[in-house]
């Protein structure tokens, strides 16, 4: 019989899907002051794989991902899931843009073997992680590169996130060989 031993700390980052620049630099804003500073941020790409979110966010949705510095507690992802729900009306009230979801937060954890974002949705990949909320494996990290899965989102499998996603994987392996993370 395994002994029970608590989570290694993880990184979260949040993907942010936004209408426009100004609704791209609230959402970080909010993302920052919510969860703490940041240590990295991803370039600003087009949002073009689908128009899943063209009626919500408009018509150029660009993406960025940012990495929240403190290393967390996996077990954290249902409430902070919960927080960028509440974010994301907070904003859209804020920003008054006429668009019923100008920003859309998307927190994740990277850990050094993958991956896992989570979600409102319930589906054949996903498991319930409590507080009416779901998490996937998204990617795996193995042998130096991220893989995905026939799930997989379309903008994931893509390789374009993939070196920030490493970058992020990376500073959290320095953060544990340093003991910031334990």
């Amino acid at each position: 019989m395994g002994t029970p031993e608590p989570p290694s700390p993880v990184k979260l980052i949040v993907g942010i899907l936004a209408a426009d620049d100004r609704c791209l630099r609230a959402a970080v804003e909010a993302v920052t002051a919510d969860f703490g500073a940041s240590d990295l941020h991803s370039e600003v790409w087009p949002f073009t794989q689908t128009e899943y979110y063209k009626d919500e966010t408009g018509e150029h949705i660009l993406r960025q991902f940012v990495s929240i510095d403190t290393p967390i507690d996996p077990g954290e992802l249902a409430a902070i899931k919960h927080r960028t729900n509440a974010m994301e009306l907070e904003l859209a009230e804020r920003l008054s843009t006429g668009l019923p979801r100008p920003v859309n937060l998307d927190p994740g954890l990277i850990e050094p073997s993958k991956l896992v974002l989570a979600s409102t949705k319930n589906f054949a990949h996903r498991i319930y992680i409590g507080r009416n909320m779901y998490a996937e494996v998204t990617l795996s990290f193995h042998q130096g590169v991220w893989k995905s899965y026939p799930f997989t989102f379309p903008d994931f499998r893509d390789d374009r996130y993939h070196p920030f996603l490493s970058q992020v994987r990376q500073r959290l392996v320095e953060q544990r060989r340093k003991g910031i993370a334990n």
